[in-house]
Parts: C-alpha cells; sequence; structure tokens
C-alpha cells in the first residue's frame, strides 16, 4: 500500500507541473499587458518609459517565459504564490478567503446528490420497468439536459426575485450578524438554497441513473439468485448484497463529484455572485492577475487528483479483496 500510494503521489506530482507548465503559458501568450493594466488602474494615463520598464521587472515581465516559470516554480515550492496584480495583496491571503465558501458548496453538492441519488436508483432498480422508473427517468433526463446556467437564471428570476422564496445573491444578509443563532441558520438556509441547488441537480441525475444501471447489472449474478432461493426478502437481496457490490464504481465517480462541482463555480458563483474561488477566477482573468490565476490553478489540480487518490484507496475499504501492489 505504500508502494502504490508513493507511485500515485509521484504521478500525481508529475501532472500538476504539467497543468501548470500548460496554465503559465495560456496566460502568459494570452492578449494584454498587466503592467498597462496596473497604470490603468492607478488614474495615470501616462507614464514615462523607465517607470513602465521599472514595473514590467517587478512583475518579472521583462523576462524569457521560461525564466517566469522557474522563478514562479521556485516561489511555489515554498508556498508562496505572490501578489496580486490587481491590489498588491498576498494571492494565498486572496484564495484563503474564498476558498471556504467553495468548498461548502461543493460539499453540500456531493451530499445532496447522495442523499437523493441513492434512494431514487434503489427504487427505480427495484421496480424496473415500473411506473416510478419511468418517471423518475423521464424527470432525471430532463434535469441532465438543462444547462447549470439557465437553471440558474431561472431559479434567480423566479424563485430568488418574483417569490421571494430565498435570496439569490450573496454569502449572507448585511445584518447577519445582529441576528439570534436560529436567525442566522435561517439566512444561511436561504442563501445556500438556490446555489446549492444548481450545483447538485446534475449529480443527483447521474448518480441516480448510474446506481440503477449498475444494480441491475448485479441483480443479474448467480450469488444474487442464491439469496433469493435461500428465502431474504428483495430489499434485504437489494440493500445487503446488490447495493453493497456496485460501492466500487460508485466510489470512482463520487471521487470526482467535488472536482466536478468545483468545474461549474466559476459561472454560478458569478451569476450568484458567491463570494468563492470561481468569482476570484473569474475576476482574476478579467483582469490579467496572473498569479491569482496560477495560484487558483493549482488548487483546482491539487483537489482533483487528491479526490481520485482517495477513491482508489478507498476501494479497499469497500472490498477487502481490493490489494494494491
Amino acid at each position: 500500500m505504500v508502494r502504490y500510494v508513493a507511485k500515485r503521489l509521484l504521478l500525481a506530482g508529475v501532472t500538476l507541473v504539467g497543468i501548470t507548465i500548460v496554465t503559465f503559458a495560456v496566460t502568459r501568450l494570452a492578449p494584454g499587458d498587466p503592467a498597462l493594466e496596473a497604470v490603468s488602474r492607478g488614474g495615470a494615463s501616462t507614464m514615462s518609459a523607465e517607470a513602465y520598464a521599472r514595473l514590467r521587472t517587478y512583475y518579472d515581465l521583462d523576462q524569457p517565459l521560461s525564466r517566469q516559470y522557474a522563478a514562479w516554480l521556485g516561489r511555489v515550492v515554498r508556498l508562496d504564490f505572490g501578489r496580486s496584480f490587481h491590489d498588491g495583496r498576498r494571492v494565498t491571503d486572496k484564495v484563503g478567503e474564498r476558498l471556504p465558501a467553495t468548498l461548502c458548496l461543493a460539499g453540500g453538492a456531493v451530499v445532496l446528490s447522495l442523499a437523493f441519488a441513492i434512494p431514487i436508483g434503489l427504487a427505480s432498480a427495484r421496480r424496473a420497468g415500473g411506473v416510478f422508473d419511468t418517471v423518475a427517468g423521464g424527470v432525471l433526463a430532463a434535469l441532465h439536459s438543462v444547462p447549470r446556467y439557465v437553471m440558474a437564471m431561472l431559479l434567480i428570476v423566479v424563485v430568488g426575485v418574483h417569490l421571494d422564496w430565498f435570496s439569490p445573491y450573496g454569502l449572507r444578509s448585511d445584518s447577519f450578524e445582529d441576528m439570534s443563532y436560529p436567525g442566522k441558520a435561517a439566512d444561511l438556509v436561504r442563501h445556500f438554497a438556490l446555489i446549492v441547488f444548481c450545483f447538485a441537480y446534475p449529480l443527483i441525475a447521474y448518480q441516480a441513473r448510474f446506481i440503477r444501471g449498475n444494480l441491475l447489472e448485479v441483480l443479474g449474478q448467480d450469488y444474487i439468485r442464491t439469496a433469493r432461493a435461500k428465502g431474504l426478502s428483495e430489499r434485504a437481496v437489494l440493500h445487503r448484497h446488490a447495493f453493497r457490490n456496485t460501492l466500487l464504481p460508485l466510489i470512482t465517480v463520487v471521487g470526482l463529484l467535488v472536482p466536478s462541482a468545483l468545474g461549474g463555480s466559476v459561472i454560478l458563483e458569478t451569476m450568484f455572485q458567491w463570494p468563492g474561488i470561481g468569482q476570484l477566477l473569474f475576476q482574476a482573468m478579467t483582469q490579467r492577475d496572473y498569479p491569482v490565476v496560477m495560484a487558483l490553478t493549482v488548487v483546482a489540480a491539487v483537489v482533483v487528483l487528491l479526490c481520485t487518490l482517495l477513491a482508489d484507496l478507498t476501494y479497499a475499504l469497500a472490498d477487502p479483496r481490493v490489494r494494491y501492489a
């Protein structure tokens, strides 16, 4: 097991370096000059050539691309992502402020998706071809075909603005600190509900159909027929035998749920004005804030690689027969 983890970590490190090289090259080769952006934000309409050259030197923009990347990588090894081109703040501080809000969304989406997908998948497999299976399949297929940004727009306009059932913008209300503890909890639910649902509903649709398909395949195995022949109830056969043997493929997909949720954070967080890393990434890209873009790329890549590794290692817990060389 230790040898396997060491190999996977080495492979993850090589993959991470490759991701950063591609992202670094793309950001640097994009049109625009961060030095000019910084000057324009400062309100200066003109500047001397000497001052402009000093600014580019300060940002290492006067160096060849390979040297820029080597200097950046050397700082990252020390967990120093530099300072933002936009406001001069430390990048680690900016990312640290935004990361918890996005992780709460991703975690809430995963929990919500599994809470609905598992019982729906079990019920659909138990009554395959029945009314519930047909209706659930149609509803889930319809949900899965609706893009997240379309659903977000509908929820914001209808549920958030016209009906005013939930708050469509921000993390909490301005008067949050003055509320009682029950009031704070209710306020957080009002702000979380719509955006978490937008993160979760495609996951619910996919996971439920995935669980149903795997269960139907398992239910056709010989050992399931043996369990039924022993007189076990259909519920016991489904939950105690069939579902346990669908855990391995389910773990693989669950391991990618968090990265999948994070992947939709840029658009959704911008639409819901959610103070997470998705909104920060959108702002950094429009402002050509290279250090912030690179830091968020590293964070996203690390999350994906760690989730994949954890999914692999969880196999041994779900099935003791699994061993790693």
